[in-house]
């Protein structure tokens, strides 16, 4: 049984009615049920319902995060490989229709970013292209891992999905996670946001986790775009996605992202804003549903967010990003895939993380071990 039979099960009007007639008692209950928490309990509290106990959250997911996790943030920085896509999304700046210079890096180009990138203290980092098989494929992303294998511990990909025989070439090559996101759950207007390209096929790309824990790669990142559709309906369905991939492979790590629509050329406004309020009630929703899953937090944020929500859920952060081609090290001038909002460089967010009493790690883990 893949996800997409579990899927099927739920509607999402009745997932939103539900949602919106949770009472204050529902987000009690599903308070006193933390560390036990289920998927009703999860609707309860990403509900209007539970605005009102919003501080209890925050204490509640601070505690959880701290005794998991420790005084830790993990720390990522994003390279981007290639700007070349043939999707046509109506958030994306590197959208088919958008007319740019597109630039892929050749092996110097990418070996240049690298340097400035261990140079700033990575160790941890994330691949990122756009969506174009012919011109990065898996020949070349399996060319790309290789040649900065020995320079990083930790490698991340989050580009086209792929089938499972291809995930593990990139496994054995030294993908440690993929990050793969649905954008929406929403299927009917899913079509709307992704008119052309690969990416348009719904049901190839609700099933890649699944192709992911086949491949028995060591974690998956899911997420949706937040501001598509509603973020509540939405994000039920992300934890429905990773309550279904944690039982059925079970060896996997998890984690989850919460990237909100940011301004990028030619791209649409959020249709359901979600505001600063909001987004630190799903996040403190998602740690007392889900003690172990790690929540990453990108550069869209402000530096006041990103400092305020530290301690309140968030496990990874990335700093001093580039959403360009060669962002780092060239003078190439490739059009970002989106508007960053903290500009800070990672020795100064590492500093903030320092003076809340937190330790920075720039590594995840050690291929010895």
């Amino acid at each position: 049984m893949s996800f997409r039979k579990v899927f099927d099960c739920f509607n999402w009007n009745d997932i939103s009615q539900s949602i919106y007639s949770k009472t204050e008692k529902d987000v009690v209950g599903a308070l006193n049920n933390s560390g036990n928490a289920t998927l009703e309990d999860f609707l309860a509290l990403i509900s209007p319902a539970a605005e009102k106990y919003l501080e209890q959250m925050a204490q509640l997911s601070h505690k959880i995060t701290e005794r998991r996790f420790g005084k830790v943030i993990q720390m990522y920085i994003p390279m981007y490989l290639s700007n070349e896509c043939q999707n046509i999304c109506t958030y994306c700046g590197f959208s088919y229709e958008n007319k740019l210079e597109r630039i892929t890096l050749s092996e110097d180009q990418i070996l240049q970013e690298v340097r400035v990138i261990k140079n700033l203290g990575y160790d941890h980092i994330l691949l990122v292209s756009g969506e174009a098989n012919k011109t990065v494929g898996v020949e070349y992303f399996e060319k790309v891992i290789r040649l900065i294998r020995p320079l990083f511990s930790n490698i991340m990909l989050e580009v086209q999905p792929l089938n499972t025989d291809q995930y593990i070439r990139l496994i054995e090559a030294g993908v440690n996670t993929v990050l793969v996101y649905q954008e929406t759950y929403h299927e009917q207007n899913y079509k709307t946001y992704h008119p052309k390209g690969k990416k348009s096929n719904f049901n190839y790309r609700i099933e890649t986790p699944d192709r992911l824990g086949k491949a028995d790669v060591h974690r998956i990142g899911l997420g949706v775009l937040l501001g598509l559709e509603d973020w509540r309906v939405d994000s039920f369905f992300t934890a429905l996605h990773l309550h279904y991939l944690e039982k059925k492979y079970w060896k996997t790590k998890y984690s989850i992202s919460f990237p909100r629509l940011r301004p990028a050329s030619g791209c649409q406004q959020p249709n359901h804003p979600v505001s600063d309020k909001q987004l630190v009630q799903l996040i403190c929703a998602y740690r007392i549903f889900n003690e172990n899953v790690e929540l990453s937090l990108s550069t869209r944020e402000s530096p006041k967010f990103r400092d305020h929500i530290m301690k309140l859920g968030i496990t990874s952060m990335s700093a001093g990003s580039k959403t360009d081609p060669g962002g780092y090290s060239t003078n190439l001038h490739a059009l970002e895939q989106f508007e960053i909002a903290d500009e800070r460089s990672p020795k100064e967010v590492a500093s903030m993380i320092e003076a809340q009493g937190y330790e920075p790690v720039w590594k995840d883990w050690d291929r010895a071990f």
